[in-house]
Parts: C-alpha cells; structure tokens; sequence
C-alpha cells in the first residue's frame, strides 16, 4: 500500500514551506493535473497517491531552491511520507537537480507535466482572458518555440518528458491543457481562499 497523507496534513506542510501565491498555485495546479492524468490513464484507484505527489512536488523549492529534491525527504517525513511519494517527489527533478530517475508512468508525467503547466500557465497570463478555457494547442506551440517566452521553462524537459512517456509533444501539450482547463476555476478558488 502507498503511504501518502490525507490531503488536508500535505496541504499544512505545503504551507508551512511556501508562502508566495505563486508556489501554492502552481502545487494546486500540478496537484490539479495528475489527479486529471490519473483518471485518464487509468489509474483512478490511485488518484490521490498522484494528486499527492502534485501537491508536494515542489516542497523544498521556495525555501531552499539550491537544495531542490534533496531538502524534499527530510520535509515529508514529517507527516510520514512513504518512499514511494518521497522517490515520486525527487524524480520530478531528475538530470537538473535529482540523480533520481522517473521510473513509475505517475513519476513520467509529473516529470513532463510540472515544466508544461509553467508554460501553459505564462501563456495563459498574456492572454486577455488570463485563462487556459479558450487556449489551442496551436497557441501553446508558438510559445513553446519562442525561446525568450518563459525563459525558466524547460523545453527539453518537456520533449524529453513526452519522449519517456512514449508520447508526441503535441499528446502531452493536449492532455495538459486539457487537465488545466477543467482544474482552473477550482484551483483560483481555492488559491484565493488559501491567500
């Protein structure tokens, strides 16, 4: 059995680590996002073990940014993580700043998910709705070429996300804007009542 929190203990810690309204969205917002791939995918009965992993992928990242997925397991123990969430968390960062490799499907799209919804969410702010609802891949696409948009965006972790996940870019970009669309009134929601 996978050990992971009640969502209301993980959201505490994520909290008593990251006060910017920023890093809270973007956890509500990835957390949003493998609860949706989950289901997709097929791993329904593992729903909250994903969303987990989502919510606290970035648990160490405003604190301590030069010891980003190495701080994370001293973090999650303290609401008694198990290692597969704490390998889960880690493998997010792998080859940038995590010798730990994505191997689990969940660990895969956390791994290409997390830089994607950064992009998608930068794209979305220029947007005059300022939403992901009436957002086209082919939107998304000009982005993602444009270099100099969402500089801290990682276009290689994102294509080399896909690849791993046996995925064409353009599949992944979908999917995720996708999740994103259904997610994003429930996570403004509830980031406004969390800031």
């Amino acid at each position: 059995m996978k050990t992971y929190p009640e969502r209301a203990e993980a959201l505490t810690l994520l909290r008593k680590y990251n006060t910017e309204p920023f890093h809270i969205q973007h956890a509500l917002t990835v957390e949003a996002v493998l609860d949706w791939y989950a289901r997709d995918l097929g791993y329904g009965d593992e729903a909250g073990f994903w969303a987990c992993a989502g919510l606290l992928h970035d648990i160490d990242f405003e604190g301590w940014p030069e010891e980003h997925c190495k701080k994370a397991p001293e973090l999650l123990a303290e609401i008694g993580c198990g290692e597969e969430l704490v390998h889960a968390v880690c493998s997010h960062g792998y080859g940038l700043c995590s010798d730990v490799e994505p191997t689990h499907e969940m660990e895969k799209v956390l791994f290409a998910a997390d830089e994607l919804t950064g992009l998608i969410g930068a794209a979305a702010r220029m947007r005059p709705s300022k939403s992901v609802c009436d957002m086209e891949v082919s939107s998304l696409k000009k982005k993602f070429k444009d270099k100099k948009f969402a500089a801290g965006c990682s276009r290689d972790v994102m294509k080399t996300g896909a690849e791993r996940l046996g995925w064409e870019l353009e599949t992944l970009m979908d999917k995720t804007l996708q999740a994103m669309r259904e997610s994003e009134a429930r996570v403004a929601g509830e980031l406004a009542a969390l800031t």
